[in-house]
């Protein structure tokens, strides 16, 4: 059961929405990575707004993420690519998961 969660709103600099959809892309072999990380979802809103939304069972699983290598490139790519994310910590009240 998932109880935690991480909503991510990016915002790609002009010019750069298609390798800010490619970074996003790629964060999944990263992410397939971390045990504790139950869902994640690279989600594009418009032609420049993207987010990220990922679901954990518990506080320790999402603490794990954002020390881990997806919140690193986050980091690293920061006025690179995209301005500074917005990232939200949610609680999950209900969820469907896959059995």
């Amino acid at each position: 059961m998932v109880t935690k969660g991480l909503f991510v709103r990016i915002e790609a600099q002009p010019g750069k929405e298609q390798e800010v959809a490619d970074f996003l892309e790629s964060g999944l072999s990263l992410v397939e990575q971390e045990p504790g990380t139950t869902t994640w979802f690279a989600i594009r809103f418009g032609p420049s707004s993207f987010g990220i939304y990922d679901a954990f069972e518990d506080e320790s699983g999402r603490d794990a993420h954002l020390s881990g290598q997806v919140a690193a490139a986050l980091q690293e790519n920061t006025s690179k690519l995209f301005d500074a994310p917005s990232i939200e910590p949610v609680d999950v009240i209900a969820a469907k998961l896959p059995r």
